[in-house]
């Protein structure tokens, strides 16, 4: 019977078992799954442009506050605000115009994911450049230990038939060495995006698990 460790995300487990006096094999075995979207993080590009950067960095206060108004109300836990950075605009034949920027990250509810998606639509100087599906706590230790499951009946079954080409019959698990890592699937979205957008049509939150498996074949 096998024993099934506990899963955590970036993590690894190992289980060791008694020497072998027959012959070890071991596989590499990967599985990859997916779940239900629970909460979805955005990832916004604010912008404004001016004659210098004073007056580029002012604009871009006058948005950011708009953003906050309109978008704060709606994020799990508030919004995630990057400092600025601004640089010079050289174009030929005009007078040098300078751009002030900043990242704006966020997490959203199914609910409102539709209306994060549009409030960002219509705030002047914003380009939303992702949602990523995210899983619940209990969706991703659900997925991890299915995952983990589905590997180690792979691995057995590899296992018990290699040792049957063998001519051998007795397959005994070593070890397990386990990693585990998030799969995102990031959707992009237009600014300007006019349609409604549902929750149920974005990519599913994904993970994918390596699993290391030593058998000892007699």
């Amino acid at each position: 019977m096998l024993l099934y460790p506990s899963v955590s995300s970036a993590a690894w487990a190992e289980v060791s078992g008694p020497r072998c006096s027959g012959t070890v094999l071991q596989l590499s075995v990967q599985e990859q799954g997916d779940t239900r979207a629970d909460r979805f993080r955005f990832t916004l590009r604010l912008e404004a442009e001016a004659s210098s950067t004073a007056a580029a960095l002012e604009q871009l206060n006058g948005r950011l506050a708009r953003v906050r108004t309109d978008l704060t109300p709606l994020a799990l836990g508030g919004l995630d605000v990057s400092a600025p950075s601004t640089f010079p605009i050289n174009r030929s034949q005009s007078s040098d115009r300078y751009r002030a920027s900043t990242t704006i990250r966020g997490s959203v509810s199914r609910s409102n994911y539709d209306t994060v998606i549009q409030r960002a639509g219509r705030l002047p100087g914003v380009r939303l450049q992702g949602m990523t599906s995210l899983a619940s706590a209990q969706g991703q230790t659900e997925l991890e230990e299915r995952l983990l499951k589905r590997a180690l009946d792979r691995g057995q079954s590899q296992a018990a038939s290699t040792a049957s080409a063998l001519g051998l019959s007795q397959v005994k698990l070593l070890r397990i060495d386990q990693r585990s890592q998030p799969a995102p699937r990031e959707l992009a979205m237009a600014a300007t995006a006019a349609p409604r957008f549902r929750p149920g049509e974005a990519p599913l939150p994904t993970r994918t698990l390596m699993l290391t498996l030593d058998y000892c074949l007699s």
